[in-house]
């Protein structure tokens, strides 16, 4: 009898079988656990990912108004941006960012005559916008009306540390055929995921 009272005097336990206060270091290492992962998810998101609204057509038909588009902002901090390849940049005469496509980088000679883009002599192939182009030939119009060089960047051959970028909505977009070469330093990072509107959610091809 003194035996099983002595052992009646230990700890107590609940119903699953551990002592309350093991439970307890178990629950405050799970909320230690979930608050550091929402530190490093905030870090994660301001730090090496930014969101990015699309506002305005020049990027149709790819890029809508409203769209929401995650911006990876340590990429080009490894690396220098690829032709193809979405950016995000800042436009300090415009006091606002901009969403273009680059066409060509350091030391390229770009053409733009027509609907036809030629870089170093050779025509690029532009996949993400070639359905719009056909549409406006089948109604004997051009796509784009804005050639380069040009009167207000007569120089065709990008300088070093700096991109040339174009809307994918030729006739409607203004880019490095009127606001001339983007700085390098001026690039926020390369858009890489539509997240917003669902129906709308996509990894963005470069």
């Amino acid at each position: 009898m003194q035996q099983d009272l002595q052992q009646g005097q230990g700890d107590t336990v609940d119903q699953s079988g551990q002592p309350p206060q093991k439970q307890k270091n178990e629950v405050l290492e799970w909320v230690k656990a979930i608050a550091i992962a929402l530190v490093l998810v905030v870090l994660i998101r301001w730090l090496l990912f930014k969101p990015f609204i699309v506002d305005g057509p020049s990027m149709q038909p790819n890029f809508h108004t409203g769209e929401r588009v995650i911006v990876n902002e340590i990429l080009y901090d490894i690396r220098s941006p690829h032709r193809g390849e979405v950016i995000v940049f800042h436009v300090p005469s415009e006091g606002r960012d901009f969403i273009k496509r680059v066409i060509a980088v350091a030391g390229d000679t770009v053409k733009v005559e027509g609907d036809v883009v030629t870089v170093n002599g050779e025509p690029v192939d532009e996949t993400y916008i070639q359905g719009a182009i056909d549409a406006r030939h089948a109604n004997n119009a051009l796509y784009n009306n804005k050639d380069f060089p040009n009167e207000d960047v007569p120089d065709g051959t990008v300088p070093e540390g700096h991109v040339f970028v174009m809307g994918d909505n030729r006739s409607d977009s203004t880019d490095s055929r009127m606001i001339g070469y983007v700085p390098l330093g001026d690039i926020v990072g390369r858009a890489d995921l539509i997240f917003w509107p669902v129906q709308d959610i996509s990894i963005i091809n470069h």
